[in-house]
């Protein structure tokens, strides 16, 4: 137990601190991976319009990447990409062995 008591505890659904969730790698558990392939990219955007993570990595509007470290494998930018520049596939493929 941390040594609070309930009293202590913030109260649920508060968020204590703005900005908090970028110390947070929740990609970790994540099950699916979108892979990116900038051949087929018309950068038009629409993967980062629907991620619901803000993972897509974009530089002088142009489409350069996922941020694995927030992105949880939800797979919404692989279907909504009209040209399938985006494919979704097992994280245990991207796993290095201890």
């Amino acid at each position: 137990m941390n040594g609070k008591s309930w009293r202590e505890m913030p109260i649920g659904a508060v968020i204590p601190e703005p900005g908090s969730s970028e110390k947070y790698n929740t990609g970790e558990w994540r099950a699916w991976r979108p892979v990116f392939e900038a051949e087929k990219c018309v950068n038009c955007m629409i993967c980062w319009v629907f991620c619901p993570d803000s993972c897509i990595l974009v530089k002088e509007e142009k489409m350069v990447g996922v941020d694995y470290d927030h992105c949880k494998g939800c797979g919404i930018c692989a279907h909504e990409c009209p040209t399938n520049a985006l494919e979704m596939k097992p994280e245990y493929l991207f796993r290095e062995e201890d």
